[in-house]
């Protein structure tokens, strides 16, 4: 069985890492005022990448944290995939000149295809994450503040052909509430599509949750309130990291 690739979480907002409640802004909680330090901590625990979310970016519709990026970038190791606000060519360009190693186009990737499908052909499927956020089977963007009309599965497909191979897919309905992935979802995408790399986000309660998504075929899983809450250990973590 392929070994489950763990990635912890820093959402920003204000330079701070922070953690909502199924994406509402009114529900943020605070875990530490100097994300690079919290970083360093993933580091030390043996974690080697980190899923980066620049919150204040998905609001304004621009990158607005990079300077947080260019930090971890400079003081770790770790590999960062960063999204939140990647609505340009511009402002992708500044990501990743701010040192991610991939970049994920959400909000975008709903609102112009056909960029999106130019940034895979210049850029890479290596540093091109499509980010799915979805709602009661539906496409949620702009920090899930918008639902559209659009299907999950019809808006995955599309982007196949055109050779996306990572996504992240997260249940908004699940994310903060701390009780548990929506393990048919992701059942269900691995079936669809058995070639993507699929990493799951939202509603991780703790490392059992790790073994049903392994089990599932799951590649990737991305945690962060269950961590911050005390809901993972360090001692649990580096059972996965080194096993």
């Amino acid at each position: 069985m392929k070994k489950l690739t763990l990635t912890p979480a820093i959402d920003l907002i204000g330079g701070q890492c922070v953690r909502l409640t199924q994406g509402d802004y009114r529900e943020k909680k605070v875990y530490h005022s100097d994300p690079v330090q919290q970083a360093k901590i993933f580091e030390q625990a043996g974690l080697q990448r980190l899923h980066l979310v620049d919150l204040d970016g998905a609001r304004q519709r621009q990158p607005v944290n990079l300077a947080v990026l260019e930090r971890i970038k400079r003081e770790t190791h770790l590999i960062v995939d960063f999204g939140g606000g990647i609505s340009s060519r511009q402002a992708l360009q500044s990501a990743l000149n701010a040192g991610a190693d991939m970049v994920t186009a959400g909000s975008i990737a709903v609102k112009q295809p056909e960029l999106v499908r130019e940034w895979l052909k210049t850029f890479g499927a290596q540093r091109i994450i499509l980010g799915a956020d979805v709602k009661e089977r539906h496409i949620a963007i702009h920090g899930w503040q918008e639902e559209t009309s659009l299907d999950f599965f019809t808006f995955m497909r599309s982007y196949v052909p055109h050779g996306i191979k990572t996504v992240i897919c997260t249940d908004v309905s699940r994310d903060g509430l701390l009780q548990g992935p929506n393990f048919e979802l992701y059942a269900a995408l691995r079936r669809e599509f058995p070639q993507l790399e699929l990493i799951a986000s939202g509603g991780v309660q703790g490392v059992n949750d790790f073994n049903r998504l392994q089990a599932i075929g799951v590649d990737g899983v991305i945690f962060g309130k269950a961590f911050y809450e005390g809901k993972i250990t360090f001692k649990e973590l580096d059972k996965w990291i080194n096993s």
